[in-house]
């Protein structure tokens, strides 16, 4: 997702209780909070296009990502969380610590089901697959007893419909394409999955804390995959590893830092709408940076996915 909340990787979401109210007054808000907006939805929408550019391992890239986010992290959380990390390693804190590992691989799966997928479909397909969490996180809520409003299950049959046909563009391109497809649907689940548990873990654990543990468990997971696949771990040019630096601020950082800095002043819902601009800007930016144009009939499929997303984040925000 930046990450200094319970979110899915580059698609960073706003939905995480905070201090601020989901309906402020936009009149009252500082315009340097919607320059931090733009700035972090063009973080995340570097993301894919980074990735697909970059020669390196897809998992070794979800690795190295991880890996200089922990140790940047590290003598913050170190320095200034120890007496609450040192907490999580207690008795009492001990279902907390846990939550936090799990959400960590999750988090590891959503990489490792992502980042291939962009090299097997496109990346405007990839994207908007990937970004289907709030779908996911509806069902997984139903599931759990909740009822979601309306608007939110007329949105998530929207949204389907868009997968549908999306997919059945990319089954005519190629089985390939497909199976990157359901990969990208996967990732969007596993994202759904660490955003709940990290919800959870947030309401008693401080962004620095939690983000070092998970950040962390990410790490160490996905290294245990590389050693385990044989993946390679460096060996690249030196292009390759400016561009692992380049995601890790663009995406890691700036994105997901900077959508937590505004949440609070700009509320989830605009936030949270904001971010599903990253499917066309990652579009764009594959289209005019990698020379990747998707066939004509990919765009209403993801215009229409997105749609649907819109209806059920505007239909969380009303419930």
């Amino acid at each position: 997702m930046q990450q200094t909340t319970a979110t899915a990787p580059d698609a960073p979401s706003a939905a995480t209780p905070t201090a601020g109210s989901a309906h402020p007054d936009l009149s009252t808000v500082p315009r340097i909070d919607f320059l931090f907006l733009a700035l972090a939805v063009s973080g995340v929408a570097f993301s894919a296009p980074l990735i697909s550019a970059t020669a390196a391992p897809v998992l070794a890239i979800a690795f190295w990502r991880n890996c200089i986010a922990t140790g940047l992290l590290s003598p913050i959380a170190l320095l200034r969380q120890r007496e609450e990390l040192r907490a999580l390693l207690s008795r009492a804190g001990r279902r907390t610590l846990l939550t936090s590992l799990a959400a960590g691989a999750f988090l590891a799966l959503h990489f490792a089901l992502w980042l291939p997928s962009l090299r097997m479909t496109s990346i405007a397909s990839s994207t908007a697959l990937c970004t289907t969490t709030p779908l996911w996180t509806t069902l997984i809520l139903r599931m759990r007893g909740q009822r979601a409003p309306k608007a939110v299950w007329f949105g998530t049959g929207i949204a389907f419909a868009g997968v549908l046909l999306l997919t059945g563009v990319d089954f005519s391109l190629s089985p390939r394409a497909l199976a990157g497809d359901a990969l990208a649907l996967g990732a969007g689940l596993a994202a759904s999955v660490y955003f709940l548990l990290g919800s959870s873990v947030r309401r008693t654990v401080s962004t620095t804390a939690y983000t070092f543990v998970c950040y962390a468990t990410t790490a160490l997971v996905l290294l245990v995959v590389c050693l385990g696949t044989g993946t390679a771990l460096g060996g690249w040019s030196s292009t390759a590893w400016w561009q692992i630096a380049l995601l890790t601020a663009a995406a890691q950082f700036l994105g997901h830092s900077l959508s937590n800095r505004v949440v609070r002043t700009l509320g989830p819902s605009l936030v949270s709408s904001a971010i599903l601009l990253e499917t066309p800007g990652a579009t764009l930016i594959a289209a005019v940076w990698l020379g990747q144009t998707p066939p004509v009939a990919v765009y209403p499929a993801v215009a229409i996915v997105l749609l649907g997303l819109a209806f059920v984040i505007r239909g969380q925000r009303r419930s």
